[in-house]
C-alpha cells in the first residue's frame, strides 16, 4: 500500500490510508519537511497509547501494546518508506493512534519552553516536592501554584517557599502563589501530592501504600472528572500512592461518562504519569553502595515496575545476576519500613527522588524514571518526554527478568 502524506497544522501526517479533510503533500514537499512528522495508525483505544515517540521502526508494525514495549524490537518485517526511516533517526516522528477520537489534537500539540507547574496537596510530600521544584526549577519552571482545601497549608508554605533565596548567586527561582479550586487546570503540569489514610508511624501494615488506595482513588477520580471537564491539555503527575494504580483510576474517572461508559474524550493515556519509581531506583542505588556484592548497580542496573509490591530491580542489564537483583530489590521495596522504625514518616526522599527530580527530569526532556502506560496498565520504567512523544528505553532484557516483570505486569492488571 502506497505511503501518503499530507498537511496537519504544522507538522506532517504520513498515512497508510486515505486521511479526509486534509492537504495533500507531494513525494517532493515530504522529502523537503523538516518538522516533526506523525504516523497516523490504529490500536485498540484503552487498550494503547493515543500517541508515542516511535524510536525504531518496528514500532510501526505494533498490533498491541504491553510489558513487551520494554524489549528491543525485531527489525521491521516490511519495508519502510526512507522519509519514515529518516525521521526515525531525527527523533522527529510520532506514533498517532486514529482509534481515538480526538487523535489530531496530539499530532498538533507542542511541549512548553517554560513550564507552568501547580502542585495539589500541600502535606508533607508537597511541601518538600514544592521546595525541590523552588530551589531547582529555576531555568525550567516559569512558576509553581500550590493548592490544598486547607487555606492554612498553603498560607504556610506560601510564606516558606517565597522565602527560600539566595542573594548573590544570580539564581532564578520560579515564583509561588496560592490557587483557587477554579485555577487548578490552568498550568502545564498538576503535581497531585493528596493523599489521606496514611497509617500512624508505628502501627504495623503489610503495605502502607495499598492501604491508601481505597480513599485516594475517591479523591483523585474527583480530579480526573474535572481535568475532563477543563479540557486540560497538560501532564498530569500522580505523586501520591499508590502511584501506578492511581493513574489508572485517574485514566477510567476522566473517560467515564454519566452512563458509566468510556467516551475516551478525557485524559489520553500519554497525559498521566506516575512518579513513585524514581526514589526506588535511589534506594537500590544507596544499598548497593553499602554493600560490595550489590556494586555496580548505579552505572549498569535498572528499576522497573510500580513504587511497592511488584517492584523489580535488576542488577545488571549486561550481566543479570537474579539473586543479587532479588536481595536488592527486597531492600528497596522494604526501605520506608526502615525508616518508619526510626519514629519517622519517610517522604523526604520520595518527594525529591520521585518527585521534584523526576518532575523536571520530565520537562527537560531527560531520561528519568516514571510510569506510563502499557497495554492497559501503568507500570514504571526509564523514559524520556520528546517533543515525538514519550519514548521508553527499550533493552535486550534477560530471559528471567522479563519473566519477572510479566509476573508484575499481570499483579498490577489484577489492581483495577
Amino acid at each position: 500500500m502506497a505511503i501518503k502524506y499530507y498537511r496537519l497544522s504544522e507538522r506532517m501526517l504520513i498515512s497508510r490510508e486515505e486521511i479526509d479533510g486534509l492537504p495533500s503533500l507531494s513525494r517532493e514537499e515530504a522529502e523537503a519537511f523538516e518538522g516533526l512528522a506523525c504516523f497516523a495508525g490504529r490500536l485498540e483505544k484503552g487498550m494503547s497509547r493515543r500517541a508515542f515517540s516511535v524510536s525504531d521502526a518496528s514500532l510501526l508494525e505494533l498490533e498491541n501494546e504491553g510489558i513487551g514495549l520494554l524489549k528491543t524490537g525485531e527489525e521491521a518485517s516490511v519495508e519502510a518508506d526512507d522519509i519514515i526511516l529518516r525521521k526515525i533517526r531525527e527523533g522527529k516522528l510520532m506514533y498517532v493512534n486514529t482509534s481515538y477520537p480526538n487523535w489530531r489534537e496530539a499530532c498538533s500539540a507542542r511541549l512548553p519552553k517554560s513550564w507552568r507547574i501547580n502542585v495539589v496537596g500541600m502535606g508533607d510530600v508537597g511541601g518538600m516536592l514544592l521546595t525541590g521544584l523552588r530551589l531547582l526549577g529555576g531555568d525550567d519552571v516559569e512558576s509553581i501554584g500550590i493548592y490544598d482545601r486547607d487555606e492554612s497549608k498553603m498560607q504556610r508554605w506560601h510564606l516558606e517557599a517565597g522565602q527560600i533565596y539566595s542573594q548573590f548567586d544570580g539564581k532564578k527561582y520560579p515564583p509561588v502563589r496560592k490557587l483557587g479550586e477554579d485555577e487548578l487546570f490552568d498550568c502545564d503540569m498538576i503535581a497531585f501530592c493528596v493523599s489521606v489514610g496514611v497509617p500512624p508511624v508505628g502501627q504495623a501494615v503489610k503495605d502502607v501504600r495499598m492501604v491508601q488506595f481505597e480513599q485516594n482513588s475517591k479523591i483523585i477520580g474527583e480530579y480526573g472528572k474535572m481535568a475532563y471537564k477543563t479540557g486540560f491539555k497538560g501532564i498530569f503527575a500522580v505523586v501520591s500512592d499508590p502511584v501506578d494504580p492511581l493513574c489508572k483510576a485517574l485514566y477510567i474517572a476522566s473517560n467515564k461518562g454519566d452512563d458509566g461508559q468510556l467516551h475516551y474524550g478525557g485524559l489520553a493515556p500519554e497525559q498521566i504519569r506516575g512518579y513513585g519509581l524514581g526514589v526506588m531506583n535511589a534506594r537500590a542505588v544507596y544499598y548497593s553502595m553499602q554493600n560490595e556484592r550489590l556494586a555496580g548497580y548505579k552505572e549498569h542496573g535498572r528499576a522497573f515496575g510500580p513504587h511497592g509490591e511488584g517492584l523489580v530491580i535488576a542488577n545488571s542489564i549486561s550481566d543479570y545476576n537474579d539473586e543479587l537483583s532479588q536481595e536488592l530489590t527486597q531492600k528497596a521495596k522494604h526501605a520506608n519500613i526502615e525508616v518508619r522504625n526510626t519514629g519517622f514518616k519517610p517522604y523526604i526522599a520520595p518527594a525529591l527522588s520521585s518527585g521534584a527530580l523526576s518532575l523536571l527530569s520530565t520537562i527537560k526532556g531527560e531520561w528519568h524514571y516514571s510510569s506510563t502506560y502499557m497495554g492497559g496498565v501503568f507500570i514504571g520504567a526509564k523514559n524520556r518526554l520528546t517533543d515525538s512523544g514519550t519514548e521508553l528505553e527499550r533493552l535486550d532484557l534477560d530471559d528471567k527478568l522479563f519473566e519477572r516483570l510479566t509476573e508484575t505486569y499481570e499483579h498490577l492488571k489484577s489492581i483495577i
